[in-house]
């Protein structure tokens, strides 16, 4: 157990107990993945990546498996120990062992994905057939859904759908380099990338969790294959199965067992029917019935992030931009303002409660050169999307001058506009709720790819004038400022827990929004009513 997770606390005294925890658990896993076929041939291996013993060191340890070695007969001492810039720290005990050339792709994906600790690549025939399912071999990413194992692969239910990148192949594993970090930035949900006739890659935040992972995976690669044989596409949503409930349900009623009543039964069924029947309970109003305004309420609470803009364009235009230019923009200010701004960034990193994260970007401010400080850690806290004060207030300055100047334009989708001038004529009142501060909300809408939206909205809140979007005192300070009770206003977001809040506050109406790229629904998001375009809140 190297780490607080899922099989429990640390239980190593020092740095070289945790040494030898590591490369013994390395050593253990090899070992198993050979044993499932996944690592014939000195083929596949394992990266694990810890903080140093105490949790507040400068670095990490990388632990990392030799090349060219009988994963089952790997022991500890065969394993390599690296720093971050993938240098050898403490080299195997077992001479003239070389690096795995999977190396350069661990540090790849611990670079776009920070929280990841554990990296795992094998050589499974599931997941080699899986990327032949099309002929062309030119698909980018393969598709499964309605199988009980996605939920074994994270952030997925039963009937989501599963995308995971395909990447080629190429003579060597460290060639794969440019096209990993490619995929990786492409599909920023991923937890798993394949390789054309060559395996799969798999992280996860513990080597518990890439291990469950990649079980699930190399599971759902197989029945992908064997539905393919059956000439049923793994990625198509079933067309009849037990996910008719409504059906099943009717046919126990009526107590019908013969397959040409089940038959007929299920013929005359539903709206489209050939016959009258009757639909009265499909008309009824439930909790998960989508609102419609202003039949349910006048005010209209948005998000922005996943509802009214997409979260790619935040992600992949926004923040790089921060990211980009922050370097010339710390340049230009007094000495007097970068005091000051690293000290906001000071009080937001002693807020933050990982202490790896922590520790990371307190090396960076420690750096002498004050300008240097400062740009090396606010690229630190993008990276590791912290949600703080200062660094709001600075990328609000940033985003300013950015939009004023026309290098940016706030995305929103196509339904925005036509929402927002439906909601004018038909007096609804809109308001803005994000985390993003109200000076941010104001440039993006303000400078908009559909021209200045801002005086369609009513009102701007943020995690500054209202709190916290996952507390439901915050709902209740915004219905008090709007001078109206909960129970009048409508809430829009693509955050389950946002919505949580929302609705413990007792906001009347909750609403998950649902758009291309949004983190996949888990029960709990299936609990409120789901809208796929904003104008389906639209009716009189």
């Amino acid at each position: 157990m190297h780490s607080v997770s899922g099989s429990g606390e640390v239980i190593v005294a020092n740095s070289q107990e945790q040494g030898i925890t590591i490369r013994s658990l390395i050593a253990q896993l090899c070992e198993s993945f050979y044993r499932l076929g996944w690592s014939a041939g000195t083929g596949g291996g394992v990266s694990i990546r810890v903080p140093s013993f105490d949790g507040a060191s400068t670095h990490w340890r990388v632990f990392s498996t030799p090349s060219g070695i009988q994963k089952e007969d790997l022991i500890g001492a065969d394993i390599f120990e690296l720093d971050m810039d993938q240098n050898v720290v403490v080299p195997p005990k077992t001479p003239n062992l070389r690096p795995s050339a999977c190396t350069p792709l661990w540090y790849i994906v611990y670079k776009h994905r920070p929280q990841a600790k554990c990296v795992i690549h094998t050589h499974s025939l599931n997941a080699v057939m899986a990327t032949l399912l099309d002929p062309s071999e030119q698909s980018e990413t393969l598709k499964i859904t309605h199988l009980e194992m996605l939920k074994g692969v994270g952030n997925h239910a039963y009937d989501d759908v599963l995308e995971v990148p395909i990447i080629d192949n190429r003579p060597s594993e460290d060639r794969l380099a440019d096209q990993l970090e490619f995929v990786l930035q492409k599909y920023p949900k991923s937890n798993a990338v394949l390789v054309r006739r060559h395996g799969l890659f798999v992280w996860g935040d513990s080597w518990e969790q890439a291990k469950t992972q990649c079980e699930s995976f190399d599971y759902l690669f197989e029945s992908a294959v064997k539905m393919k044989s059956f000439g049923l596409d793994p990625g198509a949503m079933p067309k009849h199965g037990t996910y008719q409930e409504g059906v099943k349900r009717q046919l126990q009623e009526n107590g019908i067992h013969s397959q040409a009543k089940k038959a007929k039964v299920i013929e005359g069924t539903g709206f489209n029917n050939a016959t009258d029947s009757d639909n009265s309970k499909d008309m009824e109003l439930t909790e998960l019935t989508i609102p419609l305004l202003p039949r349910h309420s006048k005010i209209l609470l948005l998000d922005i992030e996943g509802c009214t803009t997409s979260i790619s364009s935040v992600k992949d235009v926004m923040f790089p931009y921060i990211v980009q230019n922050i370097a010339s923009y710390v340049e230009r200010m007094t000495v007097e303002d970068v005091h000051a701004l690293k000290g906001a960034l000071e009080g937001d990193v002693n807020s933050v409660h990982d202490v790896v994260v922590k520790a990371d970007c307190s090396v960076a401010l420690a750096n002498p050169n004050l300008r240097e400080a400062v740009v090396t850690c606010v690229k630190k806290m993008v990276e590791y999307d912290i949600k703080a004060s200062g660094l709001k207030t600075l990328q609000g300055h940033m985003w300013d001058y950015g939009f004023k100047s026309g290098s940016l334009k706030g995305h929103v989708y196509s339904d925005f506009l036509p929402l927002l001038q439906w909601c004018q004529s038909q007096g609804v009142s809109v308001s803005i709720y994000s985390s993003g501060s109200v000076k941010a909300q104001k440039l993006l809408f303000g400078h908009s790819v559909d021209g200045d939206l801002t005086s369609y909205f009513t009102s701007h809140f943020d995690t500054v004038n209202a709190g916290n979007k996952k507390e439901a005192s915050s709902y209740v300070k915004i219905a008090t400022e709007m001078g109206v009770d909960t129970k009048e206003i409508t809430f829009v977001s693509d955050a389950e827990a946002e919505l949580v809040a929302a609705r413990e506050a007792g906001i009347g109406h909750v609403v998950m929004s649902v758009r291309p790229g949004n983190v996949p629904l888990t029960s709990i998001g299936r609990e409120f009513p789901i809208v796929y375009s904003l104008l389906q809140l639209c009716g009189a």
